[in-house]
């Protein structure tokens, strides 16, 4: 049987470039070295459409790095992304929105930055306003809003905005519970279409084990581990707890 893969990444290396702290002085002198630092490193994997991967790895593995690569805001410096003409968005906090601008114009602005026409946005508006849920802040700046807020915006924007590719940044933890609750229930219809692909990065083994078709394990941005979610989650619990 044909597998339609929805994403494949071959080979992912993306390097940092990190100037050396010096001084103002010493720098009108003599050039600064540079430090590199490999985000990720020789990743590679596949993803079937309408699967769920998750991605697990402590902090500074490399994980949100390679999110935002497969969205397109980073380039690979070697290796290649695959989206097989897919339309993919980002769910991350601090990415996406222009913070002087109101929630309500940032909806139309994501909206088009996804690929969806004036129309299509216009009839998805209230859903998305409602969903949520922020109340007249809809019509204040970016740069107003709580965390909380800003998640809220960005995962209704996301969830009601359908995409073929939903990438997922550790949003699902964020918020009050009420929308904690509200936000995974909608996680759990969206993903259940077998024609959407989902990759979800979160430090919550529960949520990944309960979502997740594969776990992928990275550590200091390379690939520790790729396989089912119960033995990827139980080698990194303990891995964790050493």
């Amino acid at each position: 049987m044909n597998k339609n893969i929805a994403v494949k990444v071959e080979n992912l290396h993306i390097v940092y470039k990190a100037l050396e702290k010096t001084s103002i002085k010493k720098s009108l002198f003599k050039l600064t070295k540079k430090d590199v630092v490999e985000a990720v490193n020789g990743i590679s994997f596949e993803i079937e459409e309408g699967k769920i991967l998750g991605i697990i790895g402590k902090n500074g593995s490399g994980k949100s790095t390679m999110l935002r690569a497969i969205a397109g805001i980073f380039s690979p410096d070697k290796g290649a992304i695959n989206l097989y003409n897919n339309s993919v968005s980002l769910l991350s906090i601090g990415v996406g929105f222009n913070k002087k601008l109101t929630g309500y114009e940032n909806i139309y602005l994501s909206g088009m930055l996804l690929g969806f026409s004036e129309d299509e946005i216009k009839k998805k508006e209230k859903e998305i306003i409602d969903f949520a849920d922020i109340g007249d802040f809809i019509f204040k700046p970016v740069k107003t809003y709580s965390s909380g807020m800003y998640s809220k915006l960005a995962f209704a924007i996301t969830a009601i905005l359908e995409t073929d590719i939903m990438l997922i940044d550790e949003v699902l933890s964020v918020g009050d519970a009420q929308f904690k609750k509200k936000s995974y229930e909608k996680m759990k219809e969206l993903i259940s279409n077998d024609k959407r692909t989902v990759i979800i990065v979160s430090h919550n083994t529960s949520t990944l084990m309960e979502l997740c078709d594969e776990v992928l394990w990275m550590h200091n941005g390379k690939q520790k581990m790729l396989g089912k979610p119960k033995e990827v989650l139980a080698k990194y619990e303990e891995f964790m707890s050493k």
